[in-house]
């Protein structure tokens, strides 16, 4: 991407620094440890690690490219067999895995592994932010690029991002003013994910700009974890408050600003490039497409109560009356899609969670444990005791 906007109030991006040979190395085996199982994570761990079915039978995974950005953002190459190299001594290796995917943990490992090296990391992740291009994101990033509206690159990013990685979700709030597009960790715990995540947001702040070319004002960043370093650093960045210690991850943008259109904007293109990704997604999910997103939809909106048709439509970018449709071309009704999320969600929860009987049917849209029991029996025809009890023994 070429004649890219200066971010407001930001410094000079800062020139690579390159680590001495052997600084800050450690063995791969030091920066690893057991990996956390679901019954050890938080409550609202627990709940976002057991919202996606049959997710401990597919081992969480990430793109290189994001490694390899990174690397590169330190002054470092990375090989194609996971070495990473300065002045073309290995100084780290990691292992790869099939088709430019690596394991979460490697991913994770190696991020760490080279934040380790900087003395500064507010420049690493102001490098990072401006060296990742949305090209790196393949036929994403070309979608991304070619949506019509700023509004359509968010929904993007929401829906298609898990092709880059399963270990985060990115949810685009577009009901409120500023919308948000807020980070939904679905990582075990890991002392680089409050740099993940910096770098992340940090990244589509300056990317926002790119699309539109233009210096818009952000309305804020904000940060789950404290400041570990100098907050007007991180604003003069950002060009606009960041605020540590807050609810949510997030990005924060005027509402005005989503109906910009993108700089490179050709709907015709991203519309066939879109159709490509659902493609992609199929095969990633072995599920449809519309049914993945539904899914996650209601799964994460159950624990509000039953969500209306409406609102689930909105948040998913369509009309009700287009959702509708497109259930009734998949041979289903939205209530019935509703109670299969309700009974994918219960089913998780009793087998695979600590959680009690009466925070599941919280969880799961019910108002009442009495009301929950009496659906569950009626959808699997055992109460949800004997169910987890018949769970256990298998």
């Amino acid at each position: 991407m070429t004649d890219q906007p200066q971010i407001a109030g930001a410094a000079t991006a800062p020139q690579r620094v390159r680590p001495p040979n052997g600084a800050g190395r450690r063995s791969n085996d030091a920066r690893g440890g057991a990996k956390d199982t679901p019954k050890s994570l938080s409550l609202n761990q627990k709940i976002n690690y057991l919202r996606f079915p049959n997710r401990e039978s597919r081992m969480p995974s990430v793109t290189t490219t994001f490694v390899a950005t990174m690397a590169n953002a330190a002054g470092l190459t990375m090989s194609n067999d996971g070495a990473l190299l300065s002045e073309g001594k290995v100084v780290y290796r990691f292992r790869p895995g099939a088709d430019g995917i690596m394991p979460e943990a490697e991913y994770f490992n190696a991020l760490d592994w080279i934040r380790s090296t900087q003395e500064d990391e507010v420049a690493l992740i102001s490098t990072y932010a401006e060296t990742i291009q949305l090209d790196d994101l393949g036929v994403l990033g070309l979608a991304i690029k070619t949506a019509p509206d700023l509004r359509s690159s968010m929904r993007l990013i929401e829906r298609y991002f898990r092709l880059m990685t399963d270990t985060v979700d990115y949810l685009f709030d577009d009901t409120q003013d500023p919308a948000r597009l807020i980070i939904e960790e679905r990582s075990v715990t890991h002392p680089v994910l409050q740099f993940r995540n910096e770098c992340a947001l940090a990244s589509f702040a300056h990317k926002i700009r790119c699309l539109l070319g233009q210096d818009i004002q952000l309305s804020y960043a904000s940060f789950r974890h404290p400041c570990r370093g100098t907050p007007e650093r991180y604003a003069e960045y950002f060009g606009c408050e960041v605020h540590f210690e807050a609810d949510r991850d997030a990005l924060a943008l005027p509402s005005t600003a989503l109906d910009l259109p993108v700089r490179l904007g050709d709907k015709a293109v991203s519309d066939f490039l879109i159709r490509h990704l659902d493609e992609e997604m199929c095969a990633l999910h072995k599920n449809p497409p519309l049914m993945t997103d539904l899914m996650r939809h209601l799964s994460q909106a159950l624990k509000h109560g039953l969500p209306q048709a409406g609102d689930i439509a909105r948040a998913m970018g369509m009309s009700e009356r287009t959702l509708y449709r497109r259930l009734s071309e998949e041979g289903l009704t939205y209530r019935e899609a509703l109670k299969q999320a309700q009974t994918q969600l219960a089913h998780e929860l009793l087998t695979t969670s600590d959680f009690s009987i009466a925070e599941i049917a919280f969880l799961t849209g019910f108002s009442e444990q009495s009301t929950f029991s009496r659906a569950f029996k009626r959808w699997v025809g055992q109460a949800p005791a004997q169910y987890r009890q018949a769970a256990a023994t298998q």
